[in-house]
């Protein structure tokens, strides 16, 4: 069978800096009927787990460290035997939330297969030092946490976050790509690389 995403929406919230804010999260699961990579694990084990089912989970590909993106990994990597997957730049954001829970590290340039199919890591930090994308060439997917969104970057008014990193991380790595690339991103609806690059110039008016 060939590639196939599933997916859902999961509520809960975010914290950082001492505030509480409720958000929805995205849900991704990326595979065949086989094997399968979860990428991000907010909020709700059992809605993540059932886009899963009963295939072989190869990994937990998280997109950040902030808690709403992570809150469930090292009870989602316990229930499927498997690895959670991360940049070792946000593992202080990491042990805010999971002190005792390990990971291993995903690096800039990475390749993982799934279903056959290769994904790269694209390190893109400024919502926090360790964010990272999941761009699947052959199928001009992008999965970008909360690096990009329709409408503009991801957040940066917080800790561990700096808006000219965002943008030139943004600029460097994701406009390059092919304007037709979807983008799957944290919150929210999808876009595309060519919906969202026109808009460069407002975002660097509009600052975080």
């Amino acid at each position: 069978m060939g590639l196939r995403l599933d997916r859902g929406v999961a509520a809960g919230t975010f914290s950082l800096d001492g505030q509480v804010y409720a958000v929805e999260n995205n849900l991704f699961v990326l595979g065949d009927d086989d094997e399968c990579l979860v990428i991000d694990a907010p909020h709700d084990l059992g809605a993540i787990s059932r886009l899963v089912g009963s295939r072989r989970l190869v990994a937990i590909f998280c997109t950040h460290a902030h808690d709403d993106h992570v809150r469930v990994a090292p009870a989602l990597a316990e229930l499927f035997s498997t690895s959670v997957l991360l940049h070792p730049a946000d593992e202080v954001l990491w042990r805010e939330l999971h002190p005792h829970a390990g990971f291993q590290p995903l690096r800039d340039g990475m390749s993982l297969q799934i279903a056959g199919t290769r994904i790269e890591v694209l390190h893109t930090p400024g919502h926090s030092p360790g964010g990272v994308c999941a761009y699947v060439p052959s199928e001009a997917t992008l999965f970008s946490g909360d690096t990009l969104f329709q409408g503009g970057p991801g957040a940066t008014g917080r800790s561990h976050s700096d808006f000219p990193t965002i943008i030139d991380s943004i600029t460097r790595r994701l406009l390059v790509l092919d304007p037709g690339t979807v983008v799957h991103p944290g919150h929210g609806p999808d876009t595309t690389i060519g919906d969202e690059a026109p808009h460069l110039s407002e975002w660097l008016t509009r600052g975080h």
